[in-house]
């Protein structure tokens, strides 16, 4: 009920925080690491069209599609799971991914599953695709402390995220499924393949 109701609330309200960077921080202070969060929420105007479409191509490319759950991708992960396949990316929504970042944080476990099979549809319906899009652009992780897009453009290329072009975007994008692993540089192929993906989706 009390993440029903967030839902609703962010609607309109823009989250100051979300579950993954409580877990940052509290992992941080655990550690006896230094932590500096850099986030910046723009409107969903203020992120170039390259990097919204990039993410999408990379991440969900039916977001416009399904309901929140995106069955034929959650099945060909499953299938490759059992084959011992590698996936360079999950078979979760934009929508999934969004409302894991703002309730649940990282950790993964049957009763968080639960709950987010029950909040995804409510996040579609209240929130609705545009809203979704520039939550989840503006409070998913892109590096160690940087989160949203702007802030990982300035934090990656010194530049706003409503200027990034298009071989900058694939690049971040290529970095959301392992934002404490990879960086943007590294990722000439991934980024190829999302570029690939963009043009075929009429991008």
């Amino acid at each position: 009920m009390l993440g029903a109701l967030t839902l609703v609330a962010v609607r309109w309200i823009d989250p100051p925080t979300t579950a993954v960077q409580a877990e940052r921080r509290m992992q941080a202070w655990m550690h006896g690491t230094p932590y500096h969060k850099r986030s910046e929420f723009v409107a969903l105007s203020r992120i170039s069209l390259d990097l919204q479409h990039a993410a999408i191509a990379a991440e969900d490319a039916r977001f416009y599609q399904h309901h929140g759950f995106d069955w034929h991708e959650m099945q060909i992960a499953a299938d490759e799971d059992m084959e011992g396949g590698r996936r360079i990316r999950g078979g979760s929504t934009l929508t999934q991914q969004l409302v894991k970042n703002l309730f649940f944080g990282t950790r993964r476990s049957i009763v968080r599953k639960v709950a987010e099979f029950t909040l995804v549809p409510v996040a579609e319906l209240v929130l609705g695709k545009r809203r979704i899009l520039e939550l989840y652009l503006n409070v998913v992780e892109w590096g160690p402390g940087v989160y949203g897009a702007e802030a990982a453009c300035r934090a990656h290329y010194g530049r706003s995220a409503q200027s990034v072009g298009r071989e900058e975007a694939a690049r971040l994008a290529a970095i959301l499924p392992a934002p404490l692993k990879r960086r943007p540089e590294r990722m000439n192929h991934y980024s190829e393949l999302i570029l690939e993906r963009m043009r075929q989706m009429g991008w």
